[in-house]
């Protein structure tokens, strides 16, 4: 196809829709946040001090849930669910292939075995109908993940849980503030977990957290991320010692958040709100600008639940184009567009394929795999940035699409 200088392709030697990189996530830390990190630094506590249980309250009064426990990152914390969910060798969980590895790895850590159950083709969340086809009895627990930030169908994912009385762990690494028919996501499943990575809505540098309604899993996830060593006079087998003493009840991690840490994250929390709208302004935004586009296939969102857009995926009709998936990346990226994909489908990484793990076993997410990728999408954009990834995309589909 012959094009002029200014539309043709970076990659084939034309001029970039835009000079510089713009990522497809970044944190956006501000002079507030910066100024409640250095009073912690001047502060007598750096590790466990007073501002670990004030994030922790926050979260959990955000969402609706009665604790919150924090920890070092997002996949240490669904390993402590695992773990106060009292996963072991032998039990199966159910999860999805479409989402980041941590989301089955919590399992292996405990010694369990990951089902993977096929995604909706319209929503790409985990299909509450293969759930139910995939139950057994050593079935121990389901972990769906709000894939993109909109959340899965929970309320029939619980309905089955309580049936077979099995503990729902949901992996909300991508919906912090995201609703589920009128509530928030954090207080609806036995234990929800929220990640706090620079690209996710809110951040701590790194850091997660479970939220529970539950006492006695909030105990165990406590026990669990400090060395399963308490202090608490009520657990102590020797109760008449003094204040020096303590006891290990559990092989726990050393898994805690610093006052560090959780001092950005409650500085943070309070933009939760701005930042969560100015990714639905985004996302609205790409969804005007490509419905129109017949090669490109744009996020369906259900309207019982609102996202609160982690990711803005869209998926190319292949058959329409001239190239696939890996020439249509590189050329963005040559565009100056940090687009990228989510996900790999867990069972097609080595380790998996080692544990017997076969290409087939969810023909969903495997063809979905095949055409999707991620465009920028973080709060600080500016409505020029948005355009340049508009400006892009068209650029290159219209280069490859077939006449």
């Amino acid at each position: 196809m012959v094009q002029t200088s200014n539309s043709q392709l970076a990659i084939l030697g034309g001029q970039s829709v835009r000079s510089t990189l713009l990522p497809y996530g970044r944190q956006w830390i501000d002079e507030a946040d910066i100024e409640t990190v250095i009073q912690t630094l001047k502060s007598p506590f750096l590790t466990q001090g007073p501002k670990i249980k004030e994030f922790e309250d926050s979260v959990a009064q955000y969402v609706g849930a009665k604790y919150a426990v924090s920890f070092s990152n997002g996949t240490a914390a669904l390993h402590g669910a695992c773990f106060a969910a009292g996963l072991g060798v032998g039990d199966e969980v159910i999860t999805t292939p479409m989402t980041f590895a941590a989301s089955a790895n919590c399992v292996r850590y405990c010694g369990g075995d990951v089902v993977f159950a096929d995604i909706e083709p319209d929503t790409y969340n985990i299909d509450k109908y293969k759930i139910k086809s995939l139950l057994t009895p050593k079935t121990k627990a389901i972990i769906p993940v709000d894939f993109t930030g909109q959340p899965a169908d929970m309320d029939e994912i619980m309905e089955l849980a309580r049936e077979r009385k099995l503990v729902v762990i949901e992996d909300a690494a991508h919906s912090l503030g995201a609703e589920y028919k009128g509530r928030k996501v954090g207080s609806i499943a036995d234990m929800t977990m929220f990640s706090f990575h620079p690209v996710k809505h809110v951040t701590t540098g790194e850091g997660g957290i479970i939220t529970t309604n539950s006492p006695d899993l909030y105990e165990k996830l406590l026990l669990f991320r400090s060395h399963g060593i308490t202090r608490d006079k009520d657990l102590l087998e020797l109760k008449n010692e003094g204040d020096w003493y303590y006891e290990m009840h559990e092989l726990g991690f050393n898994y805690r958040m610093t006052d560090i840490q959780a001092a950005l994250g409650s500085s943070q929390l309070g933009k939760l709100d701005d930042f969560v709208k100015r990714r639905m302004e985004i996302a609205k935004h790409y969804t005007e600008a490509f419905t129109k586009n017949s090669t490109i296939i744009t996020p369906f969102q259900k309207p019982d639940r609102e996202s609160s857009w982690h990711l803005y995926i869209i998926q190319f009709k292949l058959n329409e184009l001239t190239a696939g998936r890996k020439e249509v990346f590189d050329a963005l990226r040559k565009e100056n567009i940090g687009v990228n994909v989510h996900y790999l489908p867990v069972h097609y990484h080595p380790y998996y394929k080692e544990l017997g793990y076969e290409k087939g076993i969810a023909p969903i997410a495997e063809a979905l795999y095949e055409g999707i990728i991620s465009l920028p999408l973080f709060p600080a954009m500016l409505d020029s940035d948005i355009q340049d990834v508009v400006n892009a995309v068209e650029k290159v589909v219209g280069y490859y699409r077939k006449s």
